[in-house]
C-alpha cells in the first residue's frame, strides 16, 4: 500500500461508526484467498462490528469459520458486519450489549453457546480511548472507565467461556503498541494495554496442560473508527512509524489468522507487532 495522504478533518462521538467515516477503511483486501484455515470453528469477537474486530470477522469467515459479534450501540456497523460474513457464505450472530456489566458478559457466551453449540476460539478486542495530555485531565471515573471497558471483560468472558472451550481452543487478545512505548495523551488507555500483554501471558501458563493456547496482538496507528471519533486532529495519523502511514484492518487480520490456526500450534503468550516498522522490546 502506498503512503497515505492526509486525513480529512471528520466529527464523530466514540465509540465511532465505520460507515460515517472518509476514507472507508479496507477490511480485506480483494485478492485474499481463504484455504480453510478455520473450517467449522465457531469463533466469538467482541467490538466484531468494525474495525480490527470487523476485519478478524470477516477473514474468519473466509477461512472457513461461523461468527459471534458482540457490540455497543453501533447497529447500522454491526449490520454491515453480518452482511460481509454471510457473503463469505457463513453465519454471523449479533450479540448487543455493554461489556462493563459482568452479567451481560456471562450471558453473552451462554447465548453464543446456544446458538452454535460450541466455541473454539475467543478474540478479546473491543475497547475505547479518552485522550488526555495532563494527569490533572483525566478523572477517576474516566480512568476507571477506561479499565472498566477495555480489561475487566477480557477477564469476565474468558472466565465464562472456559466453561466451552476445549482441548485445541484458542484466546487472542487485542493489545496495542502503546503497552510497550507508552503514550503521552493515552495513559489509562494504555496502561490497560500494559496490563493485557501480562493478561496475556499469565494466562497463557495457567491454561497450556488444557491445550489452549493464548496469544495476542499489538496493532500500531490502524485506521479504524476509534481514531476520528477520540482524536480532533488525525492530519498526520501514522506518519510518525518507520512506514510512514497509518496502517488499514486488512493489515492486522491475518496476523489474528495466523494465532488462530494450526500453523501457530506451538505459540502461546506470545504478541504480533503490527506497527509498520516501530521496533520494541519485548
Amino acid at each position: 500500500m502506498s503512503k497515505n495522504k492526509e486525513f480529512p478533518p471528520q466529527d464523530q462521538e466514540q465509540p465511532g461508526d465505520e460507515f460515517k467515516m472518509n476514507p472507508e477503511p479496507e477490511i480485506i483486501r480483494d485478492n485474499y484467498k481463504g484455504s480453510g484455515k478455520l473450517e467449522g470453528k465457531a469463533v466469538l469477537i467482541t467490538g466484531g462490528d468494525s474495525g480490527i474486530g470487523r476485519s478478524v470477522a470477516v477473514h474468519f469467515a473466509r477461512e472457513g469459520a461461523d461468527i459471534g459479534i458482540v457490540y455497543l450501540d453501533e447497529e447500522e456497523d454491526a449490520q454491515k458486519t453480518k452482511e460481509l460474513v454471510k457473503k463469505e457464505g457463513k453465519e454471523c450472530l449479533l450479540i448487543h450489549g455493554d461489556l462493563k456489566e459482568e452479567d451481560f458478559c456471562k450471558e453473552l457466551v451462554e447465548i453464543f453457546i446456544g446458538h452454535f453449540e460450541k466455541l473454539d476460539i475467543l478474540v478479546n478486542n473491543a475497547a475505547m480511548q479518552f485522550p488526555k495530555g495532563e494527569v490533572e485531565d483525566i478523572s477517576s471515573s474516566q480512568f476507571r472507565k477506561t479499565f472498566d471497558t477495555n480489561l475487566y471483560p477480557y477477564f469476565y468472558i474468558v472466565k465464562k467461556a472456559l466453561d466451552h472451550l476445549k482441548k485445541g481452543g484458542v484466546i487472542i487478545n487485542t493489545t496495542s503498541v502503546t503497552a510497550y512505548r507508552g503514550s503521552e495523551h493515552l495513559l489509562d488507555y494504555s496502561s490497560t494495554k500494559g496490563a493485557i500483554v501480562s493478561f496475556t501471558r499469565s494466562l497463557s501458563k495457567m491454561l497450556v496442560d488444557k491445550n489452549i493456547r493464548v496469544n495476542a496482538v499489538a496493532p500500531g496507528p490502524i485506521w479504524t473508527p476509534l481514531i476520528p471519533s477520540t482524536f480532533n486532529d488525525i492530519s498526520d495519523f501514522g506518519k510518525k512509524v518507520p512506514m510512514g502511514r497509518a496502517g488499514q484492518p486488512s493489515e492486522v487480520g491475518p496476523a489474528y489468522v495466523f494465532l488462530a490456526s494450526e500453523d501457530s500450534s506451538y505459540i502461546t503468550g506470545q504478541v504480533i507487532h503490527v506497527n509498520g516498522g516501530e521496533i520494541i522490546g519485548s
